[in-house]
Parts: structure tokens; sequence; C-alpha cells
């Protein structure tokens, strides 16, 4: 997270922030669970505008999630799962500092899902960013949920994406291989590196080329889901995803976030051993621009 607020202390900054008490940010900073900048600090710490806070993926947050009356958009739903279209701006399960308003408390209230191995992200078998939209799988029992999963981690389920990305690609395909992992200098993006990364391939083909607009529509299916897969690949090929605040070469330039949209998704039924299959329409931001 970003810090916007300077000389405060740190550990009284984040007990407001992430909704903890003030003696437990204290012993997570001792714990060295907390870095600033990529360092360790005391709890003392004065704060600066644009400080980066790094909190320890395996922090355990003590907290209930709260179902909430938020209306879904379910494009399919049987006994064991179900596929929603996600808009873009919701963030998919409850994390520090972002406890409420998820598509998680969202499906709390009108479904039961599988508790999975996280108690914060029932029913979550796969994650979208927060500013892109589309669809993604969501498992109500945990039988489901395993099975799910591996189908996943084999690339036994095909995700196709649509990206309107900077720049005229002139290639009508492409493949990205190209490990990812975490920004040595800012810990809160990734990027294509070497050190401390995963294998990552992405495969594009082009839909339409926007020569006035220097931009093109491209298709994409992953053979790995990375974190911010297809922002990185396109971002190292010197194409980032148009209006993506973090990869992008120019500045948010609207609310909406990246162009970015989970457009379909493929995979045979774990438990009936149907196909399923599901489309989902860009929104409505998205076509327009392309429109006009």
């Amino acid at each position: 997270m970003i810090i916007n607020k300077s000389n405060e202390r740190i550990d009284q900054y984040l007990a407001h922030e992430l909704e903890l008490s003030r003696s437990k940010i204290q012993r997570l900073i001792k714990d060295k669970k907390i870095l600033v900048n990529g360092k360790e600090i005391s709890s003392n710490y004065i704060t600066h505008e644009n400080d980066e806070v790094e909190i320890k993926s395996d922090l355990d947050f003590d907290y209930d999630v709260e179902p909430e009356n938020i209306p879904l958009d379910i494009v399919y739903e049987d006994d064991y799962l179900l596929i929603v279209n996600k808009e873009s701006g919701m963030v998919v399960h409850p994390a520090a500092g972002n406890y409420s308003h998820t598509l998680v408390n969202a499906l709390l209230y009108n479904f039961n899902l599988s508790n999975g191995s996280d108690k914060n992200r029932p029913g979550i078998v796969h994650r979208i960013d927060k500013d892109t939209s589309g669809l993604l799988v969501v498992a109500k029992d945990d039988k489901t949920h395993e099975l799910l999963s591996e189908m996943i981690k084999e690339k036994k389920v095909e995700r196709i994406y649509i990206a309107l990305v900077e720049g005229i690609i002139m290639h009508d395909t492409g493949d990205i291989d190209a490990p990812i992992g975490r920004d040595t200098v800012n810990r809160q993006k990734m990027m294509v590196t070497d050190v401390n990364s995963k294998e990552a391939f992405t495969h594009f083909r082009v839909l339409k080329r926007y020569k006035k607009d220097n931009k093109t529509l491209i298709e994409c299916k992953l053979s790995t889901g990375r974190t911010h897969q297809i922002r990185v690949h396109m971002e190292y090929i010197n194409h980032p995803v148009f209006n993506d605040p973090v990869y992008g070469k120019n500045k948010k330039t609207t609310s909406f976030g990246q162009f970015l949209h989970s457009k379909s998704i493929r995979f045979i039924h774990p438990i009936t051993g149907k196909e399923i299959y599901k489309e989902a329409p860009l929104p409505e931001e998205f076509q327009n621009y392309i429109e006009n």
C-alpha cells in the first residue's frame, strides 16, 4: 500500500488504515512483518507521503467477512459452482485495508461457498485484478474447490482476455515467454525477471488496429496465471495495457482502470463432466471507447 499522509507515526497510521489495534501493528512491526520502502522500521517511524508499505503475505487478520447486499452479474450457476461477471473496480476478496464491498462480501449474501484454504477467500479459486473486468469461477463446496484448483494448476481451464494496448502491434500473433517476479524496486509491482520468479507464458493475437489512436485490440490466452501477467508481459514488449495506472506509459486517464477484460472461460465441469463455456461482453466504457 502507498501512504498518502506524512508526519504521522507508522503504527498509528496503519492501525487506522487497516482497522487493527495499534498494539497488533506494533507487534507485527517488531516481528518484521511490516516493511516500509523495503526496509525494517520501528513503530515510531514517521510517515512520508508515497512511502511504500509491504505487509508480508503470511499475515493473519482476525476478522469476519460480512455478507453485503451488492448486485452481481451471475452468468452460470449449479449446485457446485457459479461463474460471475465481475465489474471493473471491484476487489475480489477482503484483505488488509479493504475489508468490505468486495466480490466475496457480495457472494456471501446470496450463496453458501466453499471454505477453501483461506477463511477470508471463501469460494475463490482464482482471481482477477480490481480494475480488470470479466469472468471468474467460484466454488460452492470444498470438493469442487479442490478439483477446480487442481484443474487450474494443470492448465485445464481456458481463460481468454481482451485488452486494448498502447501502440500498433504489427505481428498478427505473438508468444511472450518471460518469467515474472516481484519488482525489485517497487514491491507493489511485478516485473519480468530471473530473480525469485516463476515461468509465465502469454499468447496473443491482434483483433483490430486503431492507427489514428495508436492502439491495438488484442485477445490473450494464458498458459500460466501469474499476478498481473498480461499487464506485465504487455509492458515488457512495450505495448502496455491502455489506461493502466501501474504499468502504463501515461498517467491514468479515467477512473475505469486498465482496459483488460476476462472475456471467456471454458472447462470440463469437475463433478458433472459436462463442458462449461461462458462469455461476457465488454464493459460499456470499454465498448464505447473502441467504437468512438
